[in-house]
């Protein structure tokens, strides 16, 4: 299960800065302040969320527990791929289109559509301590 709280700036270097960026002061992920950086729509992102168009464009399915545990997944997932990526439209690139060894070449998304975004977020951890892809 993604936890649910905010991640303390301090301790994610510069990464605090996108973070910052989509969070509100509730600790909930805002998609308007997401689909800005990313430069895209909410009718956009949601399909590569996994997410029902609806899930992103109505304020009270925004805040459900279950899309907000979903974009807080995949923000975490872009902030792990931001430090060599660049930028975040970048880190959305490789979160769309890049294929991960071990999962068969699926993709990131194609992970998180499949429920397996902690699976994702384990990967990116281990490549950057130093791990085998």
């Amino acid at each position: 299960m993604v936890s649910l709280r905010k991640p303390h700036a301090a301790s994610l270097g510069s990464q605090a800065v996108f973070l910052k960026d989509v969070f509100g002061d509730d600790d909930m992920v805002r998609p308007d302040q997401l689909v800005a950086i990313l430069k895209m729509s909410k009718l956009d992102i949601a399909p590569a969320l996994g997410l029902s168009r609806d899930a992103l464009s109505k304020t009270i399915r925004q805040n459900s527990p279950k899309t907000q545990s979903r974009l807080r997944e995949v923000v975490e997932i872009l902030n792990r791929v931001l430090p060599w990526a660049g930028t975040p439209v970048k880190a959305w690139a490789w979160y769309r289109s890049e294929s991960l060894p071990g999962f068969g070449g699926m993709t990131a998304e194609q992970l998180v559509k499949d429920g397996m975004g902690d699976a994702v977020r384990h990967y990116l951890d281990e490549i950057a301590i130093g791990g085998y892809a």
